[in-house]
């Protein structure tokens, strides 16, 4: 357990970015050691605010001493290789292997270090603690925030609340239960929904920051997640963390599901009602593609619009980035725009403009070209992909080559124009970790959860607000029920689409209990059975396709034949690949701990 907690006197990194009015403002300070540190409300302020560096994001961070500077993880963290991307990877294939080390065990026990420290530095302070109370609060968010990750990868953990020394119990003891883990999670976040000031109260230079609200809206995430993955999924994985089978004790003051489910929703409305955010909406200025530019803003002259990142009311927790004051320093745009290619089944999970699915709809224009599938649809589809040339289709490539299988380049998250406006590593858009869309689709899905219904008016509110910025018709229960439409589906399908790439797939398939039967299917391409690939050669060439074509239903009512990219023979993704395995490395230090089942 050494290599994941750091015994040092050096409590709060070197700050790598300095002020400015609409940014985080962070003071440029000396590493200092522990003794003279927290003398003042400056020095807590400082230090909380070192806890943004640990959010995932664009920027290497520094990590646990296992290597030098790693990379925080947005490419760990957008969903790629999931049922609705054409690239495929191990972790969507149930085919990863229990690694030696894993960076972010390593690396959320070290920064849990940071954390601890604030909170007892705060309980030894003499001054007045009212001063203190935002970075506390902020303290308690982050320790939340850690175990929660740590969670949602592994499982029961270890939880760590205090600044642990060489002989502390917890570097030789068992893992806690996930129900433990879950517990701290929700104490920890009352206390900083307690301390924390709303979005309103905040200053000027403060913008950015973790707010009552941001806390609030984490809370409503983390119970529902955890009362659908005891809904769905219950001890069928760790079970409590220490055992592993069906007979795992769950607390006696545990809440319930239907707990959790009404507190996600009274939290998701205080936020929608109080939180003063709005869904970033500029269709008009922008041709329909808010959602394509929402995720690249930076300066005025990042779009064609003029609109800059002080015109963004949606995010609610985010990593803030600045050209000049803290560059990205990834190749974002590269990335996204072969790797995100979409499989045949998100292609048609897109909804018509009348708000029904492809094989139901009148507004469907068929397979023939790839353009004709873009029309009366979703504009998310449009804003999430490009290269369709108008009136026909992107040539194929090899899906075992660097080409793109689908023809069909990403864009989401891909800064605009580039590389002409950013070049190679300089993106410096902010990054998304939780917005008022995420928390308009918590309400509705943990409404319909607890009570098997969700009303007309509830929709209006919620997801019916995302749907318009989509140019999608409302969803209503006279649309479920007359074209025979399964609402859960519908609300999970808005999920799926308005969070792509945003660390939510592979999350909701698992606490749904439904992702050996959504990852083990094959993975399928562009229909080429009476389209445009099929007349024309030059377009695809199905030798090079080793996996061959395969029939699949679609929006016609009948089966036609598509490319396969990954077959079902591929893919292996079973219930112990709803949690990460321990590293062996941790299992060697610390014999208590126990591997999680099956691995």
């Amino acid at each position: 357990m050494k290599n994941y907690i750091k015994i040092s006197m050096v409590v709060v990194l070197t700050i790598i970015y300095g002020c400015q009015d609409k940014f985080l403002e962070l003071d440029p300070l000396d590493s200092v050691t522990e003794s003279v540190y927290f003398e003042t409300p400056e020095h807590f302020d400082a230090a909380a605010n070192s806890l943004y560096t640990q959010l995932i994001g664009l920027q290497k961070v520094k990590g646990s001493g296992l290597s030098n500077d790693y990379q925080v993880g947005y490419a760990d963290f957008m969903d790629f290789g999931t049922d609705l991307i054409a690239f495929v990877q191990d972790e969507g294939r149930g085919s990863l292997i229990v690694p030696e080390q894993d960076k972010y065990w390593s690396n959320w026990y070290y920064w849990l270090r940071d954390v601890n420290m604030i909170l007892k530095k705060a309980d030894e302070y003499d001054g007045n603690v009212e001063d203190i109370e935002q970075p506390i609060g902020t303290a308690y968010f982050f320790r939340a925030w850690h175990h929660f990750l740590l969670l949602q990868r592994f499982g029961g953990v270890p939880i760590v609340t205090s600044v642990l020394d060489l002989d502390s119990p917890e570097l030789s003891g068992p893992r806690n239960s996930r129900y433990e883990v879950i517990a701290q999670v929700l104490s920890d976040l009352d206390v900083a929904i307690d301390l924390l000031p709303t979005e309103q109260q905040l200053d000027a230079g403060d913008k950015g920051k973790i707010s009552r609200w941001g806390a609030e809206a984490f809370k409503a995430e983390v119970l529902l997640y955890e009362a659908t993955w005891e809904k769905y999924v219950g001890t069928t994985t760790d079970g409590d963390g220490v055992n592993t089978g069906a007979g795992s004790a769950m607390p006696d003051n545990y809440p319930s599901t239907g707990d959790m489910l009404t507190e996600a929703i009274a939290l998701s409305k205080d936020v929608m009602d109080n939180g003063g955010y709005e869904l970033w909406n500029h269709n008009t200025e922008l041709d329909s593609m808010s959602s394509y530019y929402l995720f690249n803003l930076e300066d005025g002259d990042s779009n064609p619009a003029g609109l800059d990142k002080s015109t963004n009311n949606e995010f609610i927790i985010q990593g803030i980035y600045d050209f000049v004051l803290r560059r990205g320093g990834v190749n974002i745009s590269h990335v996204v725009d072969g790797r995100t290619a979409p499989s045949r089944k998100f292609m048609d999970m897109f909804l018509c403009v009348d708000g029904l699915p492809v094989d139901k709809s009148t507004e469907f224009q068929g397979y023939y070209t790839v353009s004709d599938e873009f029309e009366n649809r979703d504009f998310r589809m449009n804003a999430y992909y490009y290269g369709v040339p108008e009136g026909g289709s992107p040539a194929l490539s090899p899906p075992t080559s660097e080409g793109n299988p689908t023809g069909i380049l990403g864009q989401k998250f891909r800064s605009w124009n580039y590389p002409t406006y950013r070049n190679v590593n300089e993106e410096s858009f902010n990054f998304p970790l939780l917005r008022l869309a995420e928390v308009y689709l918590i309400y509705a899905e943990s409404l319909f959860e607890l009570n098997g219904t969700i009303t007309d008016a509830q929709l209006d509110e919620s997801i019916n607000k995302i749907r318009e910025r989509a140019g999608v018709a409302d969803l209503t229960n006279a649309l479920v029920s007359n074209y025979n439409l399964d609402m859960l589906e519908e609300i999970r399908r808005e999920r799926a689409v308005e969070l792509f790439l945003e660390n939510s797939r592979y999350n909701d398939l698992k606490r749904w209990g439904i992702a050996e039967q959504e990852l083990n299917a094959p993975i399928l391409g562009a229909i080429v059975e009476g389209t445009l690939y099929e007349a024309d050669g030059s377009l695809y060439d199905p030798s090079v396709y080793i996996y061959g074509e395969q029939e699949v239903e679609n929006g016609t009512g009948s089966l036609l034949r598509a490319t396969v990219i990954d077959p079902a023979s591929n893919r292996s993704f079973d219930r112990k690949d709803y949690l990460f395995p321990l590293p062996t490395a941790q299992l060697n230090l610390n014999k208590a701990l126990t591997q999680n089942p099956e691995w």
